[in-house]
Formats: structure tokens, C-alpha cells, sequence
């Protein structure tokens, strides 16, 4: 036997990719390197190792087989092919086709599917089709190739798979696991959710995909992204996963769908049935870590990584600074530093870590390197730094950065039109932020509410409604967020028929349901004098809540209802609603108009002691006006000593009022000078310390706070009082 024959029997038994290569050197090394024979024994055995050598060898050897006409068939055509498209050869591609109709190989169902599956991978749907049509006796393999040419495609041309899986079941083809597969790939990118559940349902009808952990995952990930994750949580609870990417396709599903708890436990399960993660499952334990605020979990998987040597790619980085800027702003901007490569999702990130941080400077100078770093911002990037300047309240910087968006021709998305708006409401230009809601072509719901809020919290409470209405006539239903709006415009104006008319909306069109809506309503009742339909209203709703309790203590105080706001207290202790911050702060409001000292005290220690609720400044601000309406100034006085922050205006003018009254002349002094120094921007401040130096008779000090008064900037917030007369405001 001759060399030749040897190497073609040895390649013929060959299964192993090494000795194929040594087989492979050893036929060039002896002389027949250029050997058709050879060449195509060679391209089957490849083709059967499903591997696609140098493709200049192949084109090569393909066209000395073709010249040849030696082992020119379907196989050399499929293995030719395949190495066209791993090469990037459309054109070689194409004249192989060519070739094939000269061989008459372009019906054949082998050679056909070869060349759909070529046209499609280089996005060349028409000419998939065309091939398909050719083929005279069409398998299952040619459908096949067919329908996942169409489920390449996401646009609305992929429904074109369905169809080709239609016309085999006509000719009385089944299809099998990986038909189902290109099917549900379709799905996939369709979002199709009911087509994805019949290809399902006629799995497990013929008993296909089984036990098949690649089928079951495709599944799992056409549920997923159909937005069906309780089916996907179903698909894998029947499994019994032991690849990597099963346990990741549900983590990802959870995870896209808030469930990041669920995520995080999956990672634990994955974990205690000893399967090892891979960097994605990984970088999704370590974002729902980030999401739960979990630092401790979270180091230690970075820590894991850390001992395994596990290198995190940007999507793992993008994750653990997401957590670390949760905790540690300096941590994450250091490991943020250390990163070579950066994407804007990761300068987003870290410009959300910033905003939670309240680090307003550092999310501009963040925005203004990522431009100088050329790369492009994002909608999440605009959002982060017009937050930041919201939060500034810096109306120049608002203007710059509106200024940007439209010098750069960036498209002004409805969001990021809304955040502006609010923004310059915010900086107190409401005239800016009408010329930006003037010009939108586009007002969603959030745009409108905006506006009203801007109107409402700048005390243009008749133009609020008025917006309402003309959102009415664009056929927008409003929500709950929007109700309350308009609520605070009709407790402004005291207009009880208005406020009759919102709630049989909320009756009619929400039955009811809309409990934060319902919580407004309390309060706007009580702000319009009606303290008996907002406890009408509370008595009648079905499931109570901690924000309906505080608003009802919140209305009983307004009207001095002292005694009622107590036993409504009292009733939530031992219920299921826990009273808190805002419980209290509304409590101890009431008992400091009332004057009732003990109780206000008690309800204080309670706080303290029994909820482990840290007092904030609102907390101490109360005590402190209680104990001054009482005549106990050196209590007061004490309180104000030892509170976090001394520069506490409204603790300090509730005690000096309470000096005022009960002639505390030493304590209200000091109290007076200690509020000097702080240089209040409130002109009633001022009018107090005025006031109490000229009852002791020191005009002096009146003439100096006077002329001081004269050289600064004040603000006098002005007291209305409203009546309702045949149904108008006066």
C-alpha cells in the first residue's frame, strides 16, 4: 500500500483534532500536500470535527477539486462555505454557488441548506430565500436552515420562520429539537410570547427537549425575555442544570425583572449544589448585591474572584463599582480610576453613585471627562447630570447644560425635556421651564405633571388646574402622582367643590383603590376646614397604612383634634402599622399647639427607646417649640445645646418666641446673638431678635439689626386666608 492510501485509510478512522493536524503536516511534508485525493479526504475529516482550518488552504484546495472534478460534492461545498464565512469571503461565497448550479448541486438538500445558512450569516435574507425555493425535495435539514436564516433577523421578516414552519408540517415533516430551537430563537427576538408557548407545548407533546439542558435553557431565555419569568423559574425548576449558563439565563431573568433577592438566592443554591460560576454569573451576583445594598456578600465574591484569579471584564467592573459607590464613593472611584477601558455605562454608574452620595460636583466634573474622553453620552448620562444641577439649584449650570444639548443637536427625549423642566422649577425660573414645556412636541404624563407641580409649589395654583384640564382634552388619564398634584393646587386655593369633584374621580375611575391619592385627599379635606370628611374618608378605607395614619394625626393636628391624634397613635402601636419619622413628627406637632407637655415628651421617649428612631432636626425642632410654649426656656435652652446641629433656625426662633413671652431675657440674649452669627436669610427671624432687644430696651442693638436688614437680601413668606363663596376662592 502505497503513502497515499495509508494517509486516506488513517484519515478516514481519524477522531482526534491533533492527529488530524499531524496527518494533515505529514501529507504536505511527504508531497502531497497539492494531492485532490487527499485534499478531499482531508475536508471530510475536518467537516466531521466540525473544524475550519486555514481558509486559504481550503479555497485553494476547493479550486483544484473543482478543476479536478475530484470528491466535488456536498460536503466540499458545506466545508468551502463555512470557511467563507469564518473568513469574512462573501464573494468567494458567492461564485461556490455559482459553482454548484454548474455541478447541479444547488437542489441538493445538503448543498442547499449549506448555501441558505451562508447567505444568512452575511445578512442576505433574499438570497436564503431564493436557494430554499430551488431545492426540489426539501428535508427537515433544509427547513430548518431556512427557519434559522429568519430567526437571525429580529425586524418583523423573522415572523417569516413560523410560516417555513408551517409549509414542513404541510408536507408532513415534524421538526425536531433543533427546529424547535431555531423556532424559539425567533421567539426570542420577537418577544413572541404566545408562539413561544405553543413551540412548548408541542415539545413536551412529542416528548422532544427532555432532559436536553440547551433546549430547556433556550426556553428558559424565550420566557425571559417575553417578560414571563415565573414560566422561565417553572422550565428550570424541571430541569436538573448542570452547565453554567442554565443557572445564569434565570439569574439574568430575575435580575431584569427587579427580582434581584431571587437572583441573589439562585447564586447561593447554584453555589451549594457545587457548580462553578463563570465571570457572568459572577458580575449578575455581584449587580444584585449592588441592588440590595449587600456590601458584605458583595466582598466577598469580589474577594472569591480575587483568590481565583478571575480577571472581571467591564461588565464585572461596571458591577462591583455599582456596588462599592452604594457604600463608598472614594473605594469605587478608585477602582473606577484603576479601569483601562471605559464605556458610558460605566461612567453612568459611577455618576449614580455620586447622585446617592449627594456629591453634585463630582457627577459634573464625571460628565465633562467622559466628553473629553470622546465618548459619546447617553440618555442615562444627560439624566445623572441634570439631576446634579437640580440638585445644585444652580440655574447658570441648568442653562449651560440645556444650552449643550441643543448646540449639539441631540435629540431632546421627553425625559430628558421633563428633568430640565424641573430642574429650572427648582432654581425658581418658571419661565424657563414654561418655554421648554411650550416647545415639546411630545408631553407624556410626567410632563405634565411636572408643570403643575413647578405652578403649585411657586403659589400659581389657579394656572395648575387650568394645565390639568388641557391635559384632560389631550385624552391623558391622569395618575396617582398627578391627582396629588392638582390636590395641593385645590388646598392652596381652598376650593372644597373642586376637591369634591377629584375625589368622584378617583372613585369612578380607580374604585377607590388609589391609596396614596386617597392619603391626599385626607389632607387637602382637613387644609379646606372639612376635618369631617377627611375622617369620613379615613374610616372608610378598607386596608389602613402607615402614610394614611400620618396623614389623618397630620389632620387632627391642623384643627387642634389633640385628643383624637393621640388615640389614633395609640391604635397603631399594637396594629400591623408601624408608626414612623413621619408618625412622630406629626404627633409631636400636634402636642406642641396643644401645649401638652407630658404627652409630647412620652410620645418623644417612645420613639427613642421602643422604635430606635434616630430624632432628626424636624423631631428636635418640635420638643424645643413645646417646651417654649410651656415657659420651660431652660429646658429648651439645654435641648438646643446638645442637638447635632447648632445652626438650627427653627429651633432657635421657637425659643426665643417662648423667651419673648415669658421674659426669658438672659436665655433669649444668648439666643439672639447665637442667631445672628448664622446671618438667617428670613426676615422674620430678624423681626424676633428686633423685637425681644427693644422690650429690654436696648435700641442700639434694634438700629444695628435694622441697618443689617437693609444691606442683605430677604425673604418674607407671605400668610393667605381663603373662604369658599358659591363655589369661587376669595
Amino acid at each position: 500500500m502505497c503513502i497515499s492510501e495509508r494517509l486516506a485509510s488513517l484519515l478516514d478512522c481519524c477522531s482526534h483534532f491533533l492527529s488530524l493536524k499531524k496527518l494533515h503536516a505529514l501529507a504536505f511534508v511527504s508531497g502531497f500536500g497539492n494531492s485532490a485525493f487527499l485534499t478531499s479526504k482531508l475536508f471530510h475529516s475536518y467537516a466531521k470535527l466540525g473544524i475550519v482550518p486555514d481558509s486559504r488552504w481550503v479555497l485553494n484546495g476547493y479550486a483544484n477539486l473543482k478543476q479536478l472534478k475530484i470528491g466535488f460534492d456536498g460536503l466540499t461545498v458545506t466545508f468551502c462555505l463555512k470557511s467563507c464565512v469564518a473568513s469574512g469571503r462573501f464573494e468567494f461565497g458567492r461564485r461556490v454557488h455559482g459553482d454548484c448550479f454548474k455541478f447541479n448541486l444547488n437542489s441538493n438538500c445538503y448543498a442547499g441548506s449549506s448555501i441558505i445558512g451562508f447567505y444568512s450569516k452575511f445578512g442576505e435574507l433574499e438570497g436564503a430565500c431564493k436557494v430554499f425555493e430551488e431545492i426540489t425535495n426539501k428535508d427537515i435539514v433544509a427547513y430548518t436552515s431556512m427557519i434559522t436564516a429568519y430567526a437571525k433577523f429580529g425586524d418583523s421578516c423573522a415572523y417569516g420562520a413560523f410560516g417555513v414552519a408551517y409549509r414542513m408540517q404541510e408536507q408532513g415533516l415534524s421538526p425536531n429539537r433543533v427546529t424547535l430551537t431555531s423556532l424559539l430563537c425567533t421567539a426570542t427576538k420577537l418577544g413572541a410570547l404566545q408562539e413561544g408557548r405553543a413551540i412548548h407545548g408541542y415539545a413536551i407533546r412529542r416528548g422532544i427537549g427532555i432532559l436536553d439542558e440547551i433546549f430547556e435553557t433556550s426556553l428558559m431565555d424565550m420566557y425571559r425575555k417575553c417578560g414571563n419569568v415565573e414560566m422561565a423559574a417553572s422550565v428550570f425548576s424541571k430541569m436538573n442544570p448542570g452547565e453554567v449558563g442554565s443557572w445564569n439565563s434565570l439569574m439574568v431573568a430575575y435580575l431584569h425583572n427587579g427580582q434581584d433577592l431571587e437572583a441573589f438566592e439562585l447564586f447561593r443554591l447554584m453555589i451549594s449544589r457545587k457548580i462553578l460560576p463563570d465571570l457572568l454569573t459572577l458580575s449578575n451576583a455581584i449587580l444584585s448585591c449592588a441592588n440590595l445594598k449587600f456590601l458584605l456578600q458583595g466582598r466577598r465574591i469580589h474577594g472569591y474572584m480575587i483568590r481565583m484569579g478571575i480577571e472581571p471584564d467591564l461588565v464585572a467592573s461596571t458591577a462591583l463599582v455599582d456596588l462599592f459607590s452604594k457604600f463608598d464613593a472614594i473605594k469605587a472611584r478608585k477602582m473606577f480610576d484603576r479601569l483601562g477601558k471605559k464605556d458610558a455605562i460605566i461612567y453612568n454608574v459611577m455618576m449614580s453613585g455620586y447622585l446617592e452620595n449627594e456629591l453634585f460636583g463630582e457627577v459634573i466634573n464625571l460628565f465633562l471627562e467622559l466628553v473629553d474622553m470622546r465618548i459619546n453620552p447617553n440618555l442615562a448620562s444627560f439624566l445623572n447630570l441634570i439631576s446634579a444641577v437640580s440638585s445644585l439649584r444652580d440655574v447658570k449650570l441648568a442653562r449651560s447644560v440645556h444650552g449643550y444639548i441643543l448646540r449639539h443637536e441631540l435629540i431632546m427625549n421627553v425625559e430628558i425635556a421633563n428633568q430640565i423642566i424641573n430642574t429650572y422649577s427648582k432654581c425658581g425660573y418658571i419661565l424657563y421651564a414654561k418655554e421648554v414645556f411650550n416647545r415639546m412636541r411630545y408631553r407624556d404624563l410626567v410632563s405634565w405633571t411636572t408643570m403643575i407641580m413647578c405652578h403649585v409649589h411657586h403659589g400659581q395654583s389657579d394656572v395648575a388646574i387650568i394645565l390639568f384640564r388641557l391635559m384632560q382634552s389631550g385624552n391623558l388619564k391622569p395618575d396617582s402622582i398627578n391627582l396629588i398634584s392638582l390636590l395641593q393646587a385645590l388646598s392652596q386655593l381652598g376650593c372644597l367643590s373642586s376637591v369634591k369633584e377629584v375625589h368622584c374621580f378617583i372613585y369612578r375611575f380607580f374604585h377607590g383603590s388609589e391609596f396614596s391619592a386617597n392619603n391626599a385627599l385626607i389632607t387637602t379635606y382637613a387644609k379646606c376646614g372639612r376635618i369631617d370628611m377627611a375622617r369620613s374618608l379615613f374610616e372608610q378605607m378598607t386596608e389602613l397604612s402607615v402614610a394614611s395614619c400620618n396623614a389623618m394625626i397630620a389632620a387632627y393636628g391642623m384643627h387642634g383634634n389633640y385628643i383624637e391624634a393621640l388615640e389614633l397613635f395609640h391604635k397603631m402601636k399594637p396594629g400591623k402599622v408601624r408608626p414612623d419619622e413621619i408618625t412622630f413628627t406629626s404627633i409631636l406637632t400636634a402636642c406642641s399647639h396643644s401645649g401638652l407637655v407630658e404627652e409630647g415628651l412620652q410620645v418623644f421617649r417612645i420613639m427613642v427607646e421602643e422604635y430606635a428612631i434616630v430624632p432628626c432636626e424636624v423631631h428636635y425642632n418640635c420638643i424645643v417649640d413645646l417646651l417654649s410654649r410651656a415657659g420651660k426656656l431652660t429646658e429648651a435652652y439645654n435641648l438646643v445645646k446638645s442637638m447635632p446641629s447648632t445652626k438650627n433656625s427653627a429651633a432657635l426662633s421657637a425659643l426665643l418666641s417662648g423667651c419673648r413671652l415669658y421674659g426669658g431675657t438672659e436665655i433669649g440674649e444668648t439666643v439672639a446673638n447665637q442667631m445672628l452669627k448664622l446671618e438667617l436669610p428670613n426676615s422674620g427671624s430678624y423681626a424676633l431678635v428686633s423685637n425681644l432687644f427693644a422690650e429690654g430696651g436696648r435700641w442700639d442693638e434694634v438700629a444695628k439689626i435694622r441697618a443689617m436688614t437693609k444691606d442683605k437680601v430677604m425673604t418674607n413668606t407671605a400668610g393667605y386666608s381663603l373662604i369658599e363663596l358659591d363655589k369661587h376662592s376669595i
